[in-house]
């Protein structure tokens, strides 16, 4: 799979990171969706815009995807990130709410 076949929800949050696009990225989430970054959760659009502030949009990272499989609990993309804070490799699986919405993003090297 390529990164087109992201679920169009990831598309918007990658999309939405490499363009640095707060509002785009919140809305690629559900309400009450869920950023787990190496165990560290941040919930609800507040907490993942203040996340996002810090270490995502705000570190002016580019997400470049490796490669996507699907898994029975949602999608792994294998990513590339590069930017003003963290720069190398990780994986992001997306679980998706039943309006396509993300409901978790667990993120991990």
């Amino acid at each position: 799979m390529s990164a087109h076949e992201l679920p169009a929800a990831a598309q918007r949050f990658i999309g939405a990171t490499n363009a640095e696009d707060c509002v785009g990225l919140l809305a690629a989430f559900a309400d009450h969706g869920v950023v787990d970054d190496f165990g560290r959760l941040f919930t609800g659009h507040e907490q993942i815009g203040e996340w996002s502030d810090r270490e995502n949009i705000g570190t002016h990272n580019r997400i470049t995807v490796q490669r996507v499989t699907r898994t029975p609990g949602g999608t792994l993309a294998n990513i590339t990130v590069t930017g003003d804070g963290y720069n190398g490799g990780g994986t992001f699986a997306f679980g998706l709410d039943t309006d396509g919405l993300i409901n978790i993003l667990t993120i991990r090297g």
